[in-house]
């Protein structure tokens, strides 16, 4: 298709979606694409796009292309001489890739065990090269795709398989991406999460303590932990908010002077090595920084308190008329108030429509677990009631 329009293609074979976004720039493109369903079961493909310097399209420019795609015939044939060419020595993509993120790995402490989870995804084909080549004591788990596996069951968005290999394994830290890798979250040595809010203020605060987090300040998204924004203040850090995804992370990044951002999700951006979300690169910071401090996992996890969470999801009416009215309507916003004022000062609620699915997210956090639990409900049926699916 891309040799039809005129288009010189590099096929890259199946990479992580960072590993296009480094490979853009490596080899002088002028864009990379990935088709991939990131997180989501293998039936959710999408196309994921970089421009030449490896950042993400714009909103705009995203429209424009969703707009030929939907009317190909405002797309005109290249013909002859014009045909597009397919280059096939461009070459080894993963190579490149894995060798450029061991040349940013530390130096580990011998007989650490690592197990990591691959979600039967792109990380399958890079993860071994890169983790074997390190010198530590590494099993790999999910990492045997059939092209229908993916996240089933497994990676970032299925953390109990990672958990129970860890403890039963005894195994020192365990991490898990997801489909595309451009995610990472981890467990450690007890089998206790660490997610992408509790990494990125344990990378925040290395990075200051190493005098390399420009602005004393990071990004977050409003679903940040109110409990992570306090720690990192406490410690002088300041964490702008962004709208959720790696993508508005990343602008409020730029905007600010960031070099550091990320989301609970495990998407975390480190814009002095990566354009986009890396999960391996992640994961490479995260053990750099058990291996400076001398630090178990367990023990970086305690030191970022978090605020008890409860998040349910509502199947609504997938269209964005729905979700807005959803959002304004009066009994719902009437409701948000009277719960907020059960908070006394201590958590947050957030309320907001899925961007991918036909879903409305409640997220309470809260001191206490329970007072979470039962807010999220009653807002839960608020929602049920006005706008069944």
């Amino acid at each position: 298709g891309l040799c039809s329009a005129g288009a010189d293609v590099s096929p890259l074979g199946v990479l992580p979606t960072p590993a296009a976004a480094y490979l853009t720039r490596r080899l002088g493109a002028d864009m990379g694409i990935v088709v991939s369903a990131s997180h989501n079961p293998f039936e959710h493909n999408g196309i994921k796009m970089f421009n030449a310097s490896g950042f993400k399209l714009s909103d705009v420019l995203e429209d424009k292309i969703e707009d030929i795609i939907d009317h190909p015939e405002k797309c005109a044939a290249a013909a002859r001489g014009d045909i597009g060419r397919v280059i096939g020595d461009c070459g080894d993509g993963a190579r490149m890739y894995t060798d450029y993120l061991a040349s940013l790995a530390g130096d580990w402490p011998p007989g650490r065990r690592i197990i990591v989870d691959c979600s039967n995804g792109a990380a399958a084909f890079t993860a071994q090269r890169l983790f074997g080549a390190l010198g530590a004591d590494v099993t790999f788990m999910a990492n045997a795709p059939d092209g229908l596996n993916i996240n089933s069951g497994c990676g970032s968005t299925s953390m109990r398989a990672l958990r129970d290999a860890v403890r039963s394994g005894g195994y020192d830290v365990g991490f898990a991406f997801d489909g595309d890798a451009d995610r990472c979250l981890a467990v450690d040595e007890d089998g206790q999460l660490i997610d992408g809010d509790m990494i990125l203020a344990i990378c925040a605060c290395a990075m200051k303590d190493e005098g390399r987090l420009k602005n004393s300040s990071v990004v977050g998204t409003v679903m940040t932990n109110s409990g992570v924004v306090e720690y990192l203040e406490r410690r002088d850090i300041h964490c702008y908010s962004a709208d959720v995804g790696d993508r508005n992370v990343l602008e409020t990044m730029r905007a600010n002077g960031c070099v550091l951002g990320g989301e609970s999700s495990g998407h975390t951006i480190f814009l002095d090595y990566a354009t986009t979300g890396d999960g391996q690169l992640t994961a490479l910071r995260f053990l750099n920084v058990m291996a400076a401090r001398r630090a178990r996992a367990s023990e970086l996890r305690r030191e970022t308190p978090t605020y008890p969470l409860a998040i349910i999801n509502i199947a609504v009416n997938d269209t964005n008329e729905a979700k807005t009215a959803i959002m304004s309507d009066q009994s719902l916003i009437e409701a948000i108030e009277r719960e907020e004022l059960n908070l006394c000062g201590g958590g947050r609620i957030l309320v907001r429509p899925s961007g991918t699915e036909p879903l409305m997210r409640v997220t309470v956090e809260a001191r206490d677990g329970a007072l979470a639990d039962e807010i999220a409900n009653r807002l839960a049926r608020v929602i049920r009631t006005r706008a069944p699916a």
